[in-house]
């Protein structure tokens, strides 16, 4: 896995809007902030909840997405109890629908980041939201196919091509029943000639 795009320290913690907090609301801001310290002192809260869904139905790894939070991204997933599948109410959309949706901003490769990192944690790319729209589809269409060894046109910093691969290749092992999947045969499966017994 690639190392998160360079990121600004985030702002210094704020004590007022977590005055009276719950270590769920916490948890939220410490997403929307990418406040390392304000997690951990949610989740030092056996009352924390790592998969809380506010009013919208957004969890704190939602949040962490939207908000390109990528310090705290990394430990919201390590939590034994992260369901890095959870929809949303209003559109249905999991954390991996979003971070398909995110913008570049000033660091490139995030999108790219945040996408891998969901896969990587297990995201399952086949979950549709309200619209029918697995995270794939969210995508800009593929450009046109080029003439045989024409380059493809591709904005620079366009990572569309290579998170559009990493999902094709997610939504392939899924449909194969994952990478580990017993019935995937691998080079040890081959047999050899001469173990075979003969009459």
């Amino acid at each position: 896995m690639s190392a998160p795009p360079a990121r600004a320290p985030p702002p210094p913690a704020d004590d007022e809007p977590t005055d009276g907090a719950s270590s769920n609301e916490r948890l939220l801001a410490a997403a929307k902030t990418d406040n390392e310290e304000l997690l951990e002192a949610a989740f030092a809260d056996p009352d924390c909840n790592v998969n809380w869904q506010d009013g919208l139905g957004n969890t704190a790894l939602h949040y962490a997405i939207m908000n390109a939070s990528t310090t705290v991204l990394e430990h919201i997933l390590c939590h034994e109890q992260c369901d890095v599948d959870l929809q949303n109410k209003l559109e249905r959309d999991t954390p991996l629908h979003l971070a398909v949706k995110t913008e570049e901003d000033e660091r490139e490769g995030l999108r790219l980041y945040l996408v891998e990192t969901l896969v990587e944690a297990g995201a399952n790319p086949l979950i549709k939201n309200k619209h029918a729209l697995r995270p794939i589809d969210t995508l800009p269409p593929p450009p046109p196919p080029a003439r045989r060894g024409a380059p493809v046109p591709q904005a620079e910093g366009d990572d569309t091509e290579a998170v559009r691969a990493l999902l094709r290749r997610a939504e392939a092992e899924m449909a194969l029943g994952g990478a580990g999947n017993g019935d995937i045969a691998s080079d040890d499966d081959l047999i050899d000639a001469d173990d075979i017994a003969s009459d």
